[in-house]
């Protein structure tokens, strides 16, 4: 999708600045976000599409003028809201309750298991390697063009490299690819690479020298040069 979220080699949006020690998140209410949207995961509450598709699919302006977990939280909404869950005068009263009264102590209720499983999914690295017995087209060393794709879903492509040509630097093995895909089709895993783009062929002569730019992409967005 040629969004705005899509912001790789764009100019207009000034400097990336970085924080030192950066915190995991800037203020309590973001790890309480990221908890919710964890734990609403076995409700499907952002199927069939998934939640990046949610946020690609904002408006734009609503996008570039809220923060990572303000996006999470506008979409969160309106699925929720969607799918039956919340009723938008059930969210406003509760807004309003706690607008009336910015000190009030929130409902709290424990669930170990719930928080256990929680616990679980974050701290569990699960391999995404398929054994499957799919061959890589390419090998480590070869020239590539990376296709140029236009699709109206979610796709880890992209747009400043497509039709750009680089060099297969690593092969990472086989795993499922990300994009939407079709609801009605099986979508089989494909290999992965890493491709090595020189900064000229990305910027131009802007590019600074000796430049150069790794991308983990799969098969399905390469052709042979």
């Amino acid at each position: 999708m040629n969004g705005v979220h899509d912001m790789g080699g764009m100019h207009g949006f000034g400097p990336v600045r970085r924080q030192e020690a950066e915190p995991v998140f800037h203020a309590p209410w973001e790890g309480r976000m990221f908890g919710i949207l964890l734990s609403l995961g076995p409700h499907a509450v952002h199927d069939p599409h998934g939640l990046r598709d949610a946020l690609e699919n904002m408006e734009p302006a609503q996008y570039l003028g809220l923060g990572y977990y303000e996006r999470w939280l506008a979409v969160t909404e309106k699925a929720l809201i969607a799918k039956g869950f919340l009723t938008v005068a059930e969210l406003d009263e509760r807004t309003d309750a706690f607008k009336s009264q910015p000190d009030a102590q929130l409902d709290r209720r424990e669930d170990r298991e719930l928080r256990d499983r929680m616990l679980h999914a974050i701290y569990t690295r699960t391999s995404p390697h398929q054994d499957v017995g799919i061959e890589p087209r390419f090998q480590v060393g070869d020239s590539v063009i990376v296709r140029n794709i236009h699709v109206d879903a979610h796709t880890r492509l992209p747009r400043y490299v497509r039709g750009k040509r680089g060099v297969v630097a690593l092969f990472h093995g086989v795993h499922d690819i990300h994009d939407t895909q079709p609801e009605d089709q099986k979508v089989p895993p494909q290999p992965v690479y890493s491709i090595r783009f020189e900064g000229q062929e990305l910027w131009g002569q802007s590019a600074e020298p000796h430049q150069g730019l790794y991308l983990d992409m799969w098969e399905s967005y390469l052709e042979s040069a």
